[in-house]
């Protein structure tokens, strides 16, 4: 691995990550550098199942972004690799003097085929009066005659309240973070699959952003898409398609129609919908162009953890393909 402190000449900020495959079929990071006030670390990789699992932890000095702290990183992933982006508890953006004095971050991701990334972190923490915009892009290059498989991502976005135990309610100026997945061929051109955009401002004229946001405590989106995630964003489609809707029937009201007694897996889809209500957790799921995209908010924070650590681990792929250190951060 190289040296972990860029050159004078890079920018403050910014970061490389490269997970490559060296002779004869060993990943290994080939670079892991950074400068302040981003630091990456990299723990011994893991293995999930005959696969060699490498994990880097994006982190900032102090915690958090002040304002005006930019961050950009660049990631790599080559084929037949897997690659696990967690972090270290939330991130919290500091307050801004300014609302034109904005933090923004950026993480480019591009993927081989064959490639994998499991990025879930814990939600982003905006202070009152804080400033922030963030933009992830993922570049999934399309596999030759001689490949099979395309890149595989599952990478979550999510933001909170604030500090509820501070009084802080979606107190924040502003809040801007975009997800785009792009298509790219092998002579470099580029075609958008997905991109999905939240925008939170204080000056909207629709009211407060704690009224738009209707007594949640965090918001965030999940985006699944590749071979390896394929059962799981399928996972996601039929449980949201089993949602109780109106003048549908409710397994647990002890209706007699006659049909076939349910199963062990609607008892837990059933006991699971009981938890969702009682911790109002509400969420959504679609396929977008192949992408499954998942909406989910909650009335408390670590209910939103509770429900995503729940559905990862019921399906059982990110734990497979990843290793239990994946899902960390839902703890």
């Amino acid at each position: 691995m190289s040296n972990p402190f860029l050159s004078p000449k890079a920018h403050p900020g910014d970061g490389t990550i490269h997970l490559a495959l060296l002779p004869p079929s060993t990943p290994r990071l080939r670079t892991l550098n950074y400068q302040y006030p981003l630091k990456l670390v990299s723990p011994a990789p893991s293995r999930a199942g005959d696969d060699l699992v490498h994990t880097v932890y994006l982190l900032t000095y102090g915690g958090g972004l002040v304002a005006g702290d930019t961050i950009d990183l660049k990631v790599d992933v080559e084929r037949k690799t897997k690659l696990v982006l967690l972090t270290q508890g939330s991130t919290k953006l500091f307050k801004s003097l300014d609302r034109d004095l904005v933090s923004k971050q950026c993480m480019t991701v591009n993927l081989d085929p064959g490639a994998a990334l499991c990025y879930l972190p814990d939600p982003v923490q905006p202070f009152e009066q804080s400033c922030f915009e963030q933009q992830q892009i993922y570049n999934v290059t399309i596999p030759t005659a001689e490949e099979t498989q395309t890149g595989s991502l599952c990478v979550l976005d999510w933001v909170s309240n604030g500090r509820p135990a501070n009084g802080e309610n979606w107190s924040f100026f502003h809040y801007r973070s975009k997800n785009e997945v792009f298509l790219r061929q092998s002579d470099g051109k580029q075609r958008l699959l997905l991109r999905d955009s939240v925008l939170l401002d204080d000056r909207e004229d629709d009211g407060s952003i704690a009224a738009r946001m209707d007594d949640l405590a965090v918001f965030g989106t999940l985006i699944i898409y590749g071979p390896f995630f394929r059962r799981l964003g399928q996972f996601f489609m039929d449980e949201f398609k089993a949602l109780p809707r109106i003048g549908g029937r409710k397994w647990d009201s002890g209706s007699d129609s006659g049909e076939e007694e349910a199963g062990p897996h609607i008892l837990r889809r059933l006991e699971r919908q009981r938890r969702e209500a009682e911790d109002r957790v509400l969420w959504s799921a679609a396929d977008v162009r192949g992408c499954v995209v998942v909406k989910l908010g909650a009335r408390e924070v670590e209910g939103g953890r509770k429900w995503l650590r729940d559905m990862l681990t019921e399906e059982g792929s990110v734990r497979e393909q990843f290793g239990e250190r994946a899902l960390l951060c839902l703890r």
